[in-house]
């Protein structure tokens, strides 16, 4: 396995000849043209590739940028909604007490107003009772 040995590249060299193991210039540089133009159309396929895969990531980043601020403003809204119906509970609430206040007064001027009228009454009777003695 030394100089000697012609199937090795080092015995291929010394006796300077070639073969399988050494080939000739011209079909290595064949080989080699072959295997750079195969490297070139990989490399742009992946950069085609690359590309494609980029634009996508960009538009899908836009879309979910869309999602997100849609999603954001149908929050916002509901929170409107929700913020209104709670104002809308609160004045009908509010009006529901008011209601019940006015009830409350007017029941009690009423109850004031019997009293008063019962006292009249009794004053009236006790009033013909001393006169018819």
């Amino acid at each position: 396995m030394g100089k000697g040995d012609k199937k090795t590249k080092k015995g291929k060299r010394a006796a300077g000849s070639t073969g399988k193991t050494r080939p000739a210039k011209r079909a290595s540089a064949k080989k080699a043209a072959a295997k750079k133009a195969v490297k070139k159309a990989a490399k742009k396929t992946t950069a085609k590739k690359a590309v494609k895969k980029a634009a996508k990531k960009t538009t899908a980043k836009k879309t979910t940028a869309k999602k997100t601020t849609a999603k954001k403003a149908a929050k916002k809204s509901t929170a409107k909604k929700a913020t209104a119906k709670k104002a809308a509970k609160k004045s009908t609430a509010k009006k529901a007490s008011a209601k019940r206040a006015t009830a409350r007064r007017v029941t009690a001027k009423k109850a004031s107003a019997k009293k008063a009228s019962a006292k009249k009454a009794t004053a009236k009777k006790a009033a013909k009772k001393t006169t018819a003695k």
